[in-house]
């Protein structure tokens, strides 16, 4: 039989129609790519749960057979439901399908198959929406009651509806049968010290497990596999960034008269992660620093003095914000704290795409003369008529809004510029490991003094929907005292709908996660026009969606105290400083994860107002959603959420499929549980790294990083 390499291409290993369908449905191109995609679990059919004894709220997999079939129009809202309901001959299940007619091509009366899902009930019956299910062929049924016998567990793989679980265990066996030798990318001392399998014992186990105590073996051995081959990538990746050259920026009087003027002290933290910026910027090598802090610490007080030390000598320094309404602001703020002597110097400027274009064509002037030399601005300055005299420092603000391919294409504008990465969203330590690992990381920990601090509570509606009612009149009380407040809804219009309306239908996943939006920007204004406490409250909006004069002019008039309530979309996330703001109700808060709410919350109690922030939520007790928003009321701590947010969204979520490459592709490795491994792994590959730098004596482990981390991700990489 034809021998395979992880390398070799999968239309060579199995036939081009096949491959192409795996292709499309999951972008595997080579041997290696379908091996590791991995199975999410293993069944056994003497172990399956029957539907009579099935935990409302648990995940479950069953075997069962199709009884009835039955699509139709809903009625409150837009699209169908198609309800399937199965029987594992000793009891009845439902399975509701929103807005996938096609299934009924699979799923007919008669058709046998494993479903695997979450638990639910609507109506007092129970119910799996949207399981997973891999369904069996006549042949197959034969085969998987024998496997079942043998006690060999049956693999469940990720699946589409193009490719089935049970055809990806076909293809897996065929490929397995025809794999050659596969090369060791672990160190031995390493292998041997964890007693981990050898890397095709190991593929062959999670695939293939003759029986289930095999799996975690194999599973342990691919995890610490990911860990050393990711931060020999990472690694390589410093020592890339370090075998540049740059131009060294030295501070001077520019720096020395800012801080002359600064009307308050430094932080003890702002000092620190001064320093070590102020050292990058006069170092050989380009500063590839990430720097995280809470909401209003000083991340933009520590970016400015960096930019600074860059202008000493006519550098120039690029400020790229996710929006137009934060790049204005920053500009703003800029000028502000630069004052009317420094900022006639430096010019800061601020390039958009929204700007008329008269205005645009003088500030891509002022970036190409190196006039201005502190440009603040959105994708326009990755536009190709954007051009620098001297750019010495990229400073990328709210760094998960940014793909590593745009980071790049900034840096790229000059000759091995500096770059600062700013985040107000705290990155657990593993994370910043894995994700970050090339990038030196500073935090600010320490608060500004002054602030008063923000109160946070939750109003539970699925247990008291009079709350809805006081949270308006909440805000009312707020704004007769002289103050001011945002609504925050998770989109822009949204058919209206009472809070107490129940719908006919069966809620999205029974976890408490909401179906449709009830709430949008348009709604609530059109709710507050008619509220007889908001009569003499001046309320306006604002969405992604306006004009950027107008949204400019709407958050300069919030700022000024001209509106009193503004009802917004998440574009007042970051960089939005209304002092006088005291309030922030956010409709719907378990549409948002827990650091979107942080962040958000972050917008009031800036100044000397105490701040009060109002999770307003239907979710359930109990449920994952429920979970995020009490979490978030529970604590202040941004630091701390970040590790909540991590244990209850996953690692999936919270990296982000914005980071290229390796850094989105963590198959098996879970960045919270798996930290030793994480921590072991650095050590081991900066040993490795420091004996073998060019890896010629560690074959398997270049051809795994050429794998797994290949050359458009290490381009990527490379850009960061």
């Amino acid at each position: 039989m034809a021998s395979f390499t992880l390398e070799s291409s999968l239309g060579g290993a199995i036939g081009g129609k096949t491959a192409t369908a795996l292709e499309r449905a999951f972008g595997m191109t080579t041997v290696g790519d379908l091996l590791a995609h991995y199975p999410r679990r293993y069944a056994r059919r003497g172990e399956l749960t029957p539907i009579s004894s099935l935990p409302v709220g648990e995940p479950v997999t069953i075997v069962a057979e199709v009884r009835r079939v039955n699509e139709r129009r809903m009625r409150n809202r837009n699209g169908s439901l198609l309800e399937v309901v199965i029987s594992d001959g000793n009891g009845e299940l439902s399975l509701t399908f929103f807005n996938q007619a096609w299934r009924v091509r699979d799923l007919r009366p008669g058709r046998r198959g494993i479903f695997a899902g979450k638990v639910g009930e609507y109506r007092g019956a129970k119910q799996l929406a949207h399981p997973d299910y891999e369904l069996f062929e006549d042949e197959e049924t034969a085969r998987l009651q024998a496997e079942a016998e043998a006690n060999l567990p049956i693999p469940i793989y990720p699946a589409t509806s193009a490719v089935a679980s049970w055809q990806l265990q076909k293809i897996m066996a065929l490929v397995l049968d025809g794999l050659g030798d596969v090369p060791e990318p672990l160190p031995d001392d390493l292998r041997v010290r964890h007693g981990l399998l050898d890397a095709r014992a190991a593929i062959e186990h999670i695939h293939r497990p003759a029986s289930f105590g095999q799996i975690e073996p194999a599973r342990q051995t691919l995890r610490v596999q990911e860990a050393f081959v990711l931060q020999v990538a990472l690694l390589q990746q410093r020592q890339f960034v370090r075998a540049l050259s740059a131009t060294r920026r030295v501070a001077g009087d520019l720096l020395e008269r800012f801080d002359a003027a600064l009307p308050f002290p430094r932080t003890p933290d702002q000092v620190s992660v001064g320093d070590d910026i102020a050292r990058d910027l006069q170092g050989d090598w380009p500063m590839n620093r990430l720097v995280q802090g809470e909401v209003g610490s000083g991340k933009t007080l520590v970016a400015l003095r960096a930019m600074l030390q860059v202008a000493q000598d006519g550098g120039q320094s690029a400020l790229i914000a996710p929006t137009e309404v934060l790049a204005a602001q920053h500009v703003r703020s800029i000028a502000r704290m630069l004052g009317p002597q420094l900022a006639p110097e430096l010019m800061p400027t601020l390039l958009t795409g929204q700007l008329p274009a008269a205005e645009r064509r003088k500030a891509a002037l002022r970036a190409a003369s190196g006039q201005a030399r502190i440009v603040v601005g959105t994708h326009a300055l990755l536009s190709e008529s954007t051009t620098f005299a001297d750019l010495g420092l990229v400073v990328v603000d709210e760094q998960h809004r940014f793909g590593v391919e745009q980071r790049e294409s900034l840096r790229a504008k000059g000759s091995s510029p500096h770059a600062l990465v700013l985040t107000a969203t705290p990155i657990p330590r593993t994370v910043a490991m894995t994700v970050f690992g090339d990038l030196d990381v500073s935090t600010i920990r320490t608060m500004p003094a002054g602030r008063a601090g923000i109160e946070t509570f939750v109003a539970p509606l699925a247990e008291r929907p009079g709350w809805f009612g006081r949270v308006w009149e909440r805000i009312a009380e707020e704004v007769g005292a002289g103050r001011q407040a945002f609504v925050v809804c998770a989109a822009i219009d949204a058919e209206a709908r009472a809070v107490d309306d129940t719908a006919d239908e069966p809620a999205g996943d029974a976890t408490g996660e909401a179906g449709r939006t009830r709430w949008g920007v348009v709604q609530v204004a059109d709710l507050l026009s008619r509220h007889p406490s908001f009569e003499s409250i001046r309320v306006e909006i604002l969405h992604g969606k306006m004009p950027s004069d107008e949204k400019d002019a709407v958050m300069q008039a919030f700022a000024r105290g001209d509106i009193d309530v503004l009802v917004a979309t998440t574009v007042v996330e970051v960089g939005v400083d209304v002092p006088n703001a005291s309030t922030m109700a956010i409709l719907e808060a378990d549409r948002f994860g827990v650091s979107q709410l942080h962040q958000l919350r972050g917008r009031v109690g800036r100044g000397g107002v105490p701040g009060l922030c109002l999770l307003v939520t239907e979710a359930p007790l109990g449920t994952p959603a429920r979970d995020r928003v009490e979490a978030v009321a529970s604590t202040l701590d941004g630091f701390a959420l970040a590790e909540v947010d991590l244990e209850l969204r996953g690692e999936g979520d919270v990296l982000g499929d914005a980071q290229s490459g390796a850094r989105s592709s963590l198959r098996l490795l879970r960045v919270v549980k798996d930290a030793d491994i994480i921590s072991e792994a650095r050590v081991a590959a900066e040993q490795v790294l420091a004996d073998d730098p060019a890896l010629l004596r560690h074959p398997g482990l270049s051809a795994a990083l050429e794998r797994s981390v290949g050359m458009a991700e290490r381009a990527a990489l490379a850009k960061n």
